[in-house]
């Protein structure tokens, strides 16, 4: 973080230091959310939540040598006290997104592969650059801005993750730290019953494209015929990735290995290199390319970007995080989030890495699917029931939908990821693989925690 005299943070945010504050005392960061994360000369931000009060930490902070507390009210630490913590934390980082104007700001948005491709393109910045990028998920309206003031001057790129829960969220991370390049990978089906239709979504993943200056560049899904669209709202240069011809960075002579890996030649305007992926999963082609194309628009040779993608290995928690056991059984925890285009992704990769075994999936109903809900959870069902499974289990309530596309299936429902996880140590035998995806809320990652004893990849 830029260095911060404890007055100057006071003024950006419009807030009021406490008697106890010294307006010369300097935050030189981290900012954080969690007392536990605190080193000598962070800002603690105390945010009020659901089940817990940030405000009740202030103390334990300042302890740990938070220079001082962003909070609503008093404290009894040194206080910059605004009317709006979240807000107040927003302008923070504009300010300092501000005071780096020779960062590229690099956005990425989509339904699904975000953190994935943010992930990928943080590394092949990396080879250029000091490069800033969010841990696992930080794209929403905290995560955001704690990420971009992690950036100092030596920062030369920012790699963000931009999320949308409803018209207009992306534009106002955007002006946040407004990107030069866009990234948009797909419209799908996560979140629909919020939006309404996938026309929503695709309006409100396009506003990242229009938040990009005329001398910027977005990057487009040449496949999927929403993100097509939004070559129409922007006044950045447009260039393509994906499978299609006309892609300027796209994926030729595709293949899947055993393990569900793909290999393909990375063909772009300049040159073509060979790129063999270390992820699990075919749908992972595209995010590669996006990223691929991220950095081939920065100056990166293609021979270095295919070398940086051939060597990623996954680096976010429960996306395709592929175990095997020392009997031979191997686990796909895949439980972050499930969408129905996720699902399809999951039980591709499934029947890739799976082929001449026993397979198994746990999964459970999906969420926030509006009024399709019903119908999209019995198409994931009859998916299960044609992955050729030996045991499908489906976990928790509302499953009534998914059990019913299931039907003719080796279907069990249990109410909850431990009686899952005893249920598949019982049928387990080795050499199987069993798939776990679901919701967040629904905590599947413990299935995979407790089948392997600890064991991670």
């Amino acid at each position: 973080m830029i260095p911060l005299p404890l007055a100057r943070v006071a003024e950006i945010t419009s807030g009021a230091l406490t008697g106890m504050a010294d307006p010369r005392a300097v935050i030189r960061g981290p900012v954080v959310i969690d007392s536990r994360d605190v080193v000598p000369g962070s800002l603690f931000v105390a945010i009020k939540g659901a089940r817990v009060d940030g405000h009740d930490f202030a103390v334990a902070a300042r302890e740990r040598g938070a220079e001082a507390v962003l909070a609503s009210r008093p404290t009894d630490a040194p206080t910059v006290i605004v009317s709006d913590v979240v807000a107040a934390l927003a302008g923070l980082a504009t300010a300092v997104a501000a005071e780096l104007p020779a960062t590229t700001v690099i956005g990425v948005t989509g339904s699904a592969g975000k953190t994935t491709t943010k992930d990928l393109l943080a590394r092949l910045t990396a080879r250029m650059g000091p490069t800033v990028a969010p841990v696992g998920s930080f794209n929403n309206e905290i995560g955001h801005p704690l990420t971009v003031l992690k950036a100092d001057e030596s920062t030369r790129f920012m790699v963000l993750e931009l999320s949308a829960r409803d018209t207009g969220h992306i534009a106002y991370l955007a002006r946040i730290a407004p990107p030069r390049i866009g990234v948009v990978l797909n419209v799908g089906t996560a979140h629909l019953g919020v939006f309404g239709g996938r026309e929503a979504i695709a309006t409100a993943k396009g506003e990242l494209v229009e938040s990009l200056p005329a001398g910027g560049v977005a990057i487009l899904n040449a496949d999927d015929p929403y993100v097509r669209t939004m070559a129409e709202r922007t006044a950045a240069r447009v260039t393509w990735f994906g499978r299609s011809p006309d892609a300027a960075v796209r994926a030729d002579d595709v293949t899947i290995d055993e393990r569900g890996r793909a290999g393909f030649t990375l063909c772009t305007p300049s040159g073509e290199a060979p790129v063999k992926l270390r992820l699990y999963g075919e749908h992972a082609v595209e995010n590669t390319l996006a990223a691929a194309a991220g950095a081939y628009e920065l100056g990166l040779p293609v021979a270095t970007i295919a070398q940086e993608l051939s060597e990623a290995e996954p680096r976010s928690r429960w996306r395709m995080e592929v175990t095997d056991r020392p009997d031979g059984v191997t686990v796909i925890n895949d439980a972050y989030n499930a969408n129905p285009d996720s699902m399809r992704a999951a039980f591709v990769a499934l029947g890739d890495l799976g082929r001449q075994r026993r397979r198994f999936a746990v999964i459970a109903a999906l969420r926030e699917l509006g009024e399709e809900s019903a119908a999209l959870n019995e198409q994931v069902g009859r998916m299960a029931a044609g992955a050729g499974l030996t045991g499908l289990i489906v976990v928790g309530p509302g499953s009534g939908p998914l059990l019913a596309g299931a039907s003719g299936a080796p279907v069990l429902h249990v109410p909850d990821a431990d009686t899952a996880a005893a249920e598949l140590a019982r049928s387990l035998a080795p050499g199987d693989v069993v798939l776990i995806k679901g919701p967040r809320a629904m905590g599947l990652e413990r299935v995979a925690d407790l089948l392997l004893g600890g064991v991670r990849q």
